[in-house]
């Protein structure tokens, strides 16, 4: 079940990440973040009221409160890095985040067996080809590096507070809805300084409303990918869990693939062949 939901969780990132791409296309990236994860939290608002969750209000929400604070910083640091340098440079490095939760499971006394271990190296080689590495070209601005590095620690650590905020569904529940609500809290104060500055808040032609079931959808679906990714690390080994839930990059590479008619890279379909290998590995291991 660890590998079910885990999967799960892959594929709704994967598919969250290639939206959330899409739209930042046309509406600037601070917008989506916003919209979409406004969405989220009023629907996670309703499920709380309807299943009573405010009675599982505790010290544990201070990691969905955390985590709350860290995401939106980890996903604008990662657009902006996407924007000053390359993808085949960024994607792959930012891929790294799973080194925290896997350390945090190492800390706390995990000991993943010797298939396991064989299928982390080879999923987590097949996630970095997946991002279609540049093995050359020009030299990668230092900013593009740092900017992308801490997307991954941020993105690592959203993994490991997600699975210290609830004990039951019930609770998870609540903890995602505070996540939400200070991701738009920190989004909205970003959105509000770079109007400030002069930035833009909306594309020309004014609010995109045709583009709301996909901002909805890429909300939703980050929301729900954090709750089976709570369920996977809480059902079984989180250096397992952590690694099987970083296959969204082959999961948005071949939604690509499939909407927008983009040709894998040789290098791509080599590394989702491993990532698929991998994750075999850990699946039997």
């Amino acid at each position: 079940m660890t590998a079910f939901f885990a999967l799960t969780t892959s594929l709704l990132w994967g598919l969250a990440d290639f939206g959330g791409g899409l739209l930042t296309r046309r509406t600037p990236a601070l917008t989506v973040v916003v919209v979409s994860q406004g969405i989220a939290a009023v629907v996670l608002g309703a499920i709380v009221a309807g299943t009573g969750g405010w009675s599982e209000a505790g010290p544990r929400l201070w990691f969905a409160f955390a985590a709350g604070l860290v995401g939106p910083v980890a996903l604008l640091s990662f657009y902006k890095a996407l924007a000053l340098g390359p993808m085949g440079v960024v994607s792959p490095l930012a891929t790294l985040s799973v080194a925290v939760p896997v350390g945090v499971g190492l800390v706390l006394g995990e000991r993943p067996g010797l298939l396991q271990v064989a299928g982390i190296a080879v999923a987590v080689s097949g996630i970095v080809l997946a991002g279609g590495p540049q093995l050359r070209g020009a030299a990668v601005q230092r900013r593009t590096i740092l900017l992308t590095l801490v997307a991954a620690l941020g993105f690592g650590t959203v993994f490991a507070l997600i699975t210290e905020a609830s004990t039951n569904v019930t609770g998870l529940f609540l903890a995602l809805f505070v996540q939400r609500l200070t991701n738009v809290a920190v989004g909205g104060a970003a959105l509000a300084a770079a109007l400030r500055r002069g930035g833009t808040a909306l594309p020309e032609g004014g609010f995109p409303w045709a583009s709301l079931p996909a901002l909805a959808f890429v909300g939703l679906a980050d929301v729900a990918a954090n709750g089976t990714y709570a369920v996977a690390a809480r059902l079984g080994p989180v250096t397992v869990a952590a690694v099987l839930a970083s296959l969204y990059p082959v999961v948005t590479a071949l939604a690509a693939r499939g909407f927008l008619s983009e040709r894998l890279r040789a290098i791509q379909a080599a590394g989702a062949g491993l990532a698929l290998v991998g994750t075999l590995l850990l699946a039997t291991g």
